[in-house]
């Protein structure tokens, strides 16, 4: 199998690819747009802050690319707000295969959200083996709106879409690389795809 994990400068790359070896799987790290669609699995990764991370695709033409794959796409946390429509996050406009808009939480709690949450209403194979209320490790200050492509839920002072499916496209909130074994299997479960 050819995994590739896009390398646009805004990843958290390594653990990723370490979580992929454990499962026996050698994920490369492209960013050459042949390569991308060639793959039989792609992951889209992302830390750091919006406008900047997109910034960075535009400039390596991956904004055009990333919508247009037919191979299933796993974006992990800003790689998943950054298929949203936009994010309130320094006013971004994003690749709008999600349609749904990112938006900060509000100064009620503490923000970034770090640490352990549960994952609840799991909708997809994603999910396959993993209960509800499965804890999962989470570090974000925005979060994507519940809506009609949520696939699961996560309450941190509001109900949020902490995971989101259109078509071949998957994104999760959360970071299943730093999750122990449920991110484990949702990671084998995104191969089996």
């Amino acid at each position: 199998m050819k995994l590739i994990i896009i390398d646009y400068g805004a990843g958290n790359i390594k653990s990723i690819q370490f979580a992929f070896k454990r499962l026996g799987v050698d994920a490369i790290l492209s960013n050459n747009i042949d390569e991308i669609k060639a793959a039989d699995k792609v992951i889209f990764p992302g830390v750091g802050e919006a406008s900047s991370a997109m910034k960075m695709l535009i400039e390596s033409g991956l904004d055009k690319v990333i919508p247009t794959l037919k191979q299933p796409v796993l974006g992990i946390c800003l790689g998943m707000q950054l298929m949203c429509n936009s994010s309130e996050e320094g006013n971004t406009e994003g690749l709008g295969i999600f349609d749904v808009a990112i938006k900060k939480f509000s100064n009620s709690v503490k923000v970034p959200q770090m640490g352990w949450n549960v994952i609840s209403d799991l909708k997809s194979d994603l999910f396959l083996g993993i209960k509800d209320k499965e804890f999962m490790y989470l570090v974000h200050s925005f979060y994507a709106e519940k809506c009609d492509e949520s696939i699961a839920t996560t309450d941190y002072e509001i109900e949020y879409a902490s995971a989101l499916q259109k078509d071949n496209f998957y994104g999760v909130q959360f970071h299943p690389e730093k999750s122990s074994k449920a991110g484990e299997q949702i990671l084998k479960n995104f191969l089996n795809l």
